[in-house]
């Protein structure tokens, strides 16, 4: 997977196409990720207690790790990655201007 927890990422396909947003969740062995503000639905939720209303909720739905881009700031796009070894660690760089991601 070219995406982890944390990333900063941009959206390259789908209703919110061109959003940037962080990632808050990776489910590597479904090939999904949890990114917030991203593919948001609506789900009606049922008093929890008597007295209380029901009321509609918005939660941030999966979506498919093939529909989303690392941003680099540097290039101020999203970007494909390559490894690259800095010292005696592997590190993820922009393949168009070399920049490090953590």
């Amino acid at each position: 997977m070219h995406v982890k927890k944390g990333d900063n990422i941009i959206v390259q396909s789908g209703k919110d196409k061109g959003k940037k947003a962080k990632i808050l969740r990776a489910f590597p062995s479904d090939g999904r990720v949890l990114v917030e503000g991203v593919n948001v639905k609506k789900k009606h939720q049922r008093p929890r207690s008597e007295g209380k209303k029901g009321e509609v909720i918005s939660i941030p739905t999966p979506i498919a790790v093939d529909a989303v881009l690392l941003f680099c700031t540097a290039c101020n796009k999203g970007v494909r990655t390559k490894n690259v070894m800095v010292g005696d660690k592997k590190m993820r760089a922009c393949v168009s201007c070399g920049a490090h991601f953590a």
